[in-house]
């Protein structure tokens, strides 16, 4: 029999699941099987081999002793040291396990059955399969021809559906391409007045062009913005989860209720050693990461196989054939690539990893192109 009480314990449950659904569908590791050689090159979930800078490492090392504490007093001063580092204030920030959880926050917090949740496709699928746990309906959107988002169709699905969230990752996630300025303006000046516009930043350190640039002027301007970062990525602390929103206090507010619980002080601590660097950091591994970058995509140039210009830690190949192959075949080569993303079947989506990695990846990669 299914009482108020039962149908409320259904639900909960079923809210949790839907935040734990993504991390787990998406856990790269998790889905390749098999014996896999011991010297395994992965470059399959966008990770920064770079790892935690050795500032943040020796704050983690620190703070370990007492990490039986809660520490529960530091947390507002992290949070307004956090806001500095973007030129915000404390209210205008919520902190989460990596971007992920203020994601899934702002689909809870923003969408409803009758409020939809409209994306471009593809895209980072973790709020989507949110939106889809919670029941809400979702809308997606093909990409523009340069596999950024077509921001006019996206107003249009928005205006129509009565939406309540616009989800756009820029750069975008699987296919690296950048959504530029100047539409993300136009988009945020001809969205529904009631729809929230969700920005997940997560690769924007990476990109070099100047059509990219980051939505929190948006922010700052007070719209219906919000604009999610995450210390994963060129910071190199995937495994530590640490991310956060920024936005206008009340749509702050609104996100809160949905967060779980503060972060761990070692991820605080280490977050703190970080920015405190950032005017240098950053560039530094931008630069080395492009490097990198830059090499592979010479590489296949030369070789006549396409790819889309990326501008994030990853980059989309064009195989001229199902990349299922690819995918499946590689790691018992000992090289892990990403997995797949349809529409676009004959794209292999490939971390960028260290120099040595991505000599193995070129060996491993064109014996199977080859056949």
């Amino acid at each position: 029999m299914l009482t108020r009480r039962s149908f409320a314990a259904s639900a909960g449950i079923a809210a949790a699941i839907a935040r734990m659904l993504p991390e787990m569908a998406y856990a790269q590791r998790a889905l390749v099987q098999g014996d896999l050689p011991k010297d395994m090159v992965w470059l399959s979930a966008n990770e920064n081999p770079a790892g935690p800078p050795a500032s943040s490492i020796r704050a983690m090392s620190e703070v370990l002793p007492s990490a039986w504490r809660y520490h529960y007093q530091e947390f507002r001063d992290f949070y307004d040291q956090l806001a500095r580092s973007e030129d915000l204030s404390a209210d205008r920030i919520l902190v989460g396990a990596g971007s992920s959880e203020v994601l899934h926050a702002a689909v809870e917090a923003f969408t409803a059955p009758d409020r939809p949740f409209v994306c471009i496709h593809p895209t980072y699928e973790g709020p989507t399969e949110v939106a889809r746990a919670l029941g809400r309906t979702v809308i997606r959107v093909p990409l523009a021809s340069n596999y950024g988002a077509d921001v006019h169709k996206l107003a249009e699905a928005a205006e129509q559906s009565k939406a309540g969230v616009v989800y756009l990752c820029n750069p975008n996630n699987p296919t690296s391409a950048v959504t530029p300025k100047a539409e993300i303006a136009w988009l945020v000046n001809n969205l529904p007045a009631e729809t929230i516009l969700l920005i997940d930043e997560a690769y924007i350190h990476f990109g070099e062009t100047p059509e990219l640039e980051t939505a929190l002027v948006h922010v700052r301007q007070e719209r219906n913005v919000v604009v999610t970062r995450t210390f994963s990525k060129i910071y190199g602390m995937a495994g530590l989860r640490a991310g956060f929103a920024c936005a206008r206090p009340d749509l702050i507010a609104r996100l809160a209720p949905f967060r779980n619980n503060v972060i761990s002080i070692v991820t605080v601590r280490a977050v703190l050693a970080a920015i405190a660097e950032n005017q240098t950091l950053v560039p530094e591994r931008r630069a080395a990461l492009a490097r990198t970058r830059r090499n592979l995509c010479a590489w296949l140039r030369e070789r006549n196989v396409g790819y889309i210009p990326p501008n994030a830690n990853f980059m989309m190949i064009d195989v001229g054939r199902d990349a299922r192959e690819f995918v499946s075949r590689m790691p018992a080569m000992g090289v892990a690539v990403g997995r797949p993303f349809p529409p676009l079947d004959n794209m292999l989506r490939v971390t960028i990893g260290t120099e040595s990695d991505m000599e193995k990846f070129r060996e491993v990669f064109w014996k199977v192109y080859n056949g």
